[in-house]
């Protein structure tokens, strides 16, 4: 059983990641911190863990903790990540994995000098969405792939996380957000790099110095064309799909957690099969099979150098929103095969 320690207990740990703990198999909750000690003592005993910091340090220096998950703003993860590696914890990282992928790049390296395991918190990877549309491309039902989009928006105007209209804690707007979340969905399904982006934006008099809404058009190595919509305006929205030259594979708010999913394949215009799959397990498998490959018994299957392939793609996506061309992509080496880190 594997002791996590989260680091920056907010609204998502609320709302996602407790709930996914509470269903968790191989692993538990031991500890908390929050920047104000009362509040980490509050959200402790309310959650039922017995440990409660203000400090990011002394929650990795507990002998109660095992692993430390980071939820803190995404520009605190590169110091609590290099803080968790400095006191032997590994670490499960929330995404986006950094503001650029400098930071990134330190983690992984330190990590790996470390020989400590350190993944990436992209959930959609553990659903059964993304999940069945990976093996369905990989079967050849929509056989070559010729277009594909993910698209990501919710309405943020109201969002308690305030600090996400500000570049300097958040790296960006909802390309770094939610974006990050439809580009690693793409690169997973279609089992394909990206090696070009190129990218728009709009801002309004709410986005502060951030994008509000953006389109990126991604290239993949094998000739993916993949479309990527993100916005912090309209409403709730991630449809996915995957045309092919013999067929279309599509969900509708394909991401959601919240309730079933039908997953559709069309042919000539017409539906020809359907499946309905539900995704409410995803945060109970992230966290679970971070502690099975803690464990040794199996890889984990985010490790940081995805968030960092997937930080390239973003830093790429905002150069071209300057540049007002496509930008090449950075490829990252992918981790040795069977390297266990502990």
């Amino acid at each position: 059983m594997i002791r996590f320690g989260i680091v920056g207990f907010g609204l998502h740990a609320v709302k996602r990641l407790m709930p996914g703990f509470a269903l968790a198999q191989n692993c538990r909750v031991t500890a908390l911190s929050r920047r104000a000690l009362a509040r980490a003592r509050q959200s402790a005993a309310e959650f039922n863990i017995p440990l409660a910091f203000d400090s990011a340090r002394e929650l990795c220096q507990s002998t109660e903790v095992d692993a430390v998950f980071i939820a803190t703003p995404n520009a605190c993860h590169l110091g609590d990540v290099l803080t968790a590696v400095e006191c032997g914890k590994p670490v499960l990282c929330e995404k986006p994995m950094g503001i650029h992928a400098a930071e990134c790049r330190q983690m992984v390296e330190v990590a790996r000098q470390a020989n400590l395991l350190l993944g990436v918190a992209q959930v959609f990877r553990f659903e059964n969405t993304t999940t069945r549309l990976r093996e369905r491309v990989h079967a050849g039902d929509v056989g070559t792939p010729i277009f594909a989009r993910a698209e990501f928006s919710f309405p943020a105007r109201n969002a308690a996380r305030t600090w996400l209209y500000d570049a300097a804690l958040a790296g960006g707007g909802p390309i770094a957000d939610v974006g990050v979340h439809a580009i690693d969905a793409l690169r997973y399904m279609l089992d394909d790099e990206v090696v070009s982006v190129s990218a728009r934006a709009a801002c309004d008099g709410e986005s502060g110095n951030v994008e509000a809404a953006a389109a990126l058009i991604l290239e993949f190595s094998r000739g993916t064309l993949a479309a990527t919509l993100v916005s912090f305006r309209a409403d709730y929205r991630t449809p996915v799909e995957i045309v092919g030259d013999r067929g279309v594979l599509r969900a509708d708010d394909g991401f959601t957690v919240e309730r079933p999913i039908r997953v559709e394949f069309r042919r000539d215009g017409n539906v020809v099969d359907a499946e309905l799959l539900s995704n409410e397990s995803a945060y109970v498998r992230q966290v679970d099979m971070f502690a099975e490959a803690l464990e040794g018994r199996t890889p984990y299957r985010v490790p940081g150098e995805e968030g960092w392939q997937n930080q390239e793609i973003i830093d790429a996506a905002y150069r071209s929103i300057k540049s007002g061309r496509a930008e090449a992509v950075f490829q990252v080496a992918k981790p040795e095969t069977g390297r266990r880190c502990h």
